[in-house]
Order: structure tokens, then C-alpha cells, then sequence
């Protein structure tokens, strides 16, 4: 007997184009360009499918994934460079909070990729306040230093403790042991610590008082939504379908991926580990099939914390005095299911 409940419904009427009707297939294509965040990895991978399994195209779409460079996605989107952009969460609250034209139109993923880690054998290390006066490898952003503080200070500490801002090289410096503590995106690094036999525990910010989020966004600029709408809502149920393929056919989404940036992606293993972490954990997509769709209450929380942690300011660099409305920040008025 075969069994199909909500979930694999809508996946599989996403990915196979079902779900809503496509526009009607244009003369000529409409451009449209994104900017990532990143060099290319797996929360890019519904772009890349949707690129060349020809989801775009069939939209009537042209689409042009830039290649990532020093400046923000999201600076480039404000600016008009780019008509959408990945974001990371926090990059986007204080891009838009300091007056960047930006606006969210897709969660990437559901719910938190990040955490807290440390080296499995730390035995002086059980639970956060353990953290107190401890030294951090980080990456130099205020997120950072109210995030930690939280998570210590909701365990009973002070939420004090040393950082030495290394980047990119605190995942080597956890590993040897020059630094107690450090954040990674567990579908990431945390899969390429696991592939490498590297055994460490970690901690959920949420657990510790820190509001869940959508560490990822796909976002515009009211510019460009509202100039081009139809191309917006053509570009934004494509890139669902996108994910929603990755879903349902990981090995083949994963393949995709690798084949389109051979000269970066020259790890197959972690590409397909990293995917099958973000499709089993329900990051791409809710328990309930849900992808894209971007979680009001969620959004609100994080944005609300940021602001009283001081970390969202004007474009004078001065903290905002008033909340935003953080309503105003986001919208699921262009996804399939809308």
C-alpha cells in the first residue's frame, strides 16, 4: 500500500510543476540576476537546480547567479546590481534597519543552522555557564558577542568571556585546541568536522533563550518588486520549485551543484552529506512539506531581539531608538502557496 501524506503532496507537486500554474513561456526571457553570499554550498543548491534543470527557463526567465564577490548580496541588491540576492538573517536586519532597500521573499531555511561548539572532550565544559572566561575564536560582528553572552547568561553566568577574532581560521584553531569555543553552521562545518572524524558537542541557541530564525533569506528590494512583479513572483516560485526538487532527489540536486562549480565544489562527499543534513534535520523544508515560506512569529522574535541588543542601527551607525516594523521587512505575497 502506498502512503502519501501532505508532505511528499507538495514537495512532489513543487518539484515536478504542478503545484501552481507557471506563466506562459515568453518570446523573450526576462533577465534576472542574484547575488550570493557566499562562494557556491548547499543553501544555494534550489538556484542552481532551478537554473539547470530548466525551471527557470520555462518561467520565462533568464537568470544570472553572479559570481560572489566582496560585496554584500545585499549591497548589491539596494543598489541595483542585482534584482535578488541570498542573505544571511543577521546581515539583512542590520543592512535594512540602517535603510538598505531590502525586502525577504523566501526563507532558504526553516529554522536555525547554527550552534555552539567545542571539543567532545572537554569535560570542563557541560553546559554554557561552563563558558564563563573562556576564550571564543570568532569573526568580529556584535551578533556574535550578544548571542553568547545570552546563551551563558540564561545558564546561570555572567556571559563573559574572551574573543580572539580569527575568521574563517577558528575551525582549525577549535581543532588544535588554541581557543575553547566557536559558532558553525552545523549542515556545514559541522558535517565536515563529522566527515573528518573531528568529535565535538555542541549547544542550540535556542535552548538557551536566543529566538529560533531563518538563518538564510533569498531577498529583493522594493524597486525591483514592484517594477517587475510578474518576473518577481515567475523568479521566486521557480527557485521554490528548485528547493523543492533538491528535497525530494538529493543525490541528483547534489550532483547539479558539483557540476556547475567544479572548480570550487571539489568535494562531492561533503556537497551530498551537507544536503542530506539540511533534507533530514527539515531545514529546506518543515516536517509538514512546507518550503520557502517565511515564518512570521520567527522573523518578529529575532528581529525584536537584535533591537534590544543594541545590534540594529541607523545609517549613522547609531542604535535605533524605536523598533521597526518588522512586518515591513518580509513577504510570502510571491510563493506558490501564497
Amino acid at each position: 500500500m502506498t502512503i502519501i501524506n501532505r508532505r511528499s503532496t507538495l514537495l512532489l507537486g513543487l518539484a515536478a510543476g504542478g503545484a501552481w500554474a507557471l506563466p506562459a513561456r515568453a518570446q523573450t526571457k526576462t533577465k534576472v540576476t542574484v547575488a550570493l553570499d557566499w562562494t557556491p554550498n548547499t543553501n544555494h543548491i534550489g538556484l542552481y537546480v532551478a537554473r539547470d534543470k530548466g525551471f527557470y527557463a520555462e518561467a520565462g526567465l533568464d537568470v544570472e547567479i553572479l559570481p560572489y564577490g566582496d560585496t554584500s548580496a545585499g549591497a548589491l541588491i539596494s543598489n541595483g546590481v542585482a534584482d535578488f540576492g541570498v542573505s544571511g538573517a543577521i546581515g539583512f536586519f542590520t543592512q535594512r534597519a540602517a535603510g538598505a532597500d531590502l525586502k525577504a521573499v523566501y526563507a532558504v531555511v526553516q529554522t536555525e543552522t547554527g550552534r555552539l561548539v567545542f571539543n567532545y572532550d572537554r569535560q570542563d565544559i557541560q553546559r554554557p555557564r561552563d563558558l564563563e572566561g573562556k576564550t571564543y575564536g570568532g569573526f568580529g560582528s556584535n551578533w556574535e558577542n550578544a548571542l553568547i553572552s545570552t546563551i551563558i547568561r540564561n545558564d546561570g553566568g555572567k556571559g563573559t568571556f574572551e574573543t580572539v577574532t580569527l575568521g574563517t581560521s577558528a575551525y582549525e584553531a577549535l581543532a588544535n585546541g588554541a581557543v575553547d569555543f566557536t559558532l558553525e553552521v552545523y549542515t556545514w562545518e559541522g558535517v565536515k568536522a563529522e566527515l573528518e572524524g573531528r568529535k565535538q558537542r555542541a549547544f542550540r541557541y535556542a535552548d538557551f533563550g536566543v529566538p529560533d530564525q531563518h538563518t538564510t533569506f533569498l531577498a529583493s528590494s522594493a524597486r525591483t518588486l514592484e517594477a517587475k512583479p510578474e518576473a518577481a513572483k515567475a523568479f521566486v516560485q521557480a527557485t521554490q520549485r528548485g528547493y523543492a526538487f533538491a528535497v525530494e532527489n538529493s543525490e541528483e540536486a547534489a550532483f547539479i551543484l558539483v557540476e556547475a562549480n567544479k572548480d570550487m565544489l571539489t568535494d562531492p562527499a561533503l556537497i551530498k552529506a551537507s544536503l542530506k543534513a539540511l533534507v533530514d534535520g527539515h531545514y529546506l523544508a518543515r516536517p509538514d512539506g512546507t518550503v520557502g515560506a517565511i515564518d512570521a512569529a520567527k522573523t518578529e522574535a529575532m528581529g525584536a531581539f537584535l533591537f534590544s541588543a543594541g545590534i540594529l542601527r541607523d545609517g549613522n551607525g547609531e542604535p535605533l531608538k524605536v523598533q521597526p516594523d518588522f512586518a515591513d521587512y518580509y513577504t510570502n505575497a510571491f510563493l506558490a502557496d501564497a
